[in-house]
């Protein structure tokens, strides 16, 4: 259960210093490889849009990278929750915790872009309301993803 959890803006951390745990840990939260999703800007320029899920005991168990466009568009990079944290309501969480930043800055809109493999990804996009379109080519040749949107709208 998250209850336990302690919700932290990377605006009130060390951004190297998590993002090199995060990476450290890279396996407990991903089955594929992402090191190369996790460039530093996500951490230190758009900081403030991410937010860490630590436990009473200091264990990172989920986390959260996105940021907000100049044009309003809430885009969520990255959602992980830890192995032994999964279904219990905190991924939901932290996009509760996004969701409320993002539509505080004007923004309307989310979207995160998943591989069209990624069922999970997009079970659980699709349950927050999410509607999915396939983007051609969106990763390169040959990469198709599917970009998921949902309003923010209440």
């Amino acid at each position: 259960m998250s209850d336990d959890l302690t919700l932290v803006g990377f605006a009130e951390l060390s951004a190297t210093v998590v993002r090199a745990r995060l990476l450290a840990a890279h396996d407990r939260f991903w089955a594929v490889d992402t090191r190369a999703l996790h460039h530093p800007v996500w951490f230190d320029q758009f900081g403030g849009f991410g937010v860490l899920a630590r436990s009473a005991g200091g264990e990172d168990a989920g986390y959260l990278l996105g940021v907000v466009t100049a044009d309003r568009l809430a885009y969520l990079h990255l959602l992980a929750v830890r192995d032994d944290r999964r279904r219990t309501g905190l991924g939901r969480r932290l996009v509760r915790w996004f969701d409320e930043l993002a539509a505080g800055t004007g923004a309307r809109v989310v979207q995160a872009v998943a591989r069209p493999e990624d069922t999970a990804a997009i079970a659980f996009h699709t349950a927050l309301g999410a509607s999915a379109h396939l983007a051609k080519d969106r990763a390169g040749p040959g990469e198709d993803r599917l970009v998921l949107t949902r309003s923010l709208r209440r």
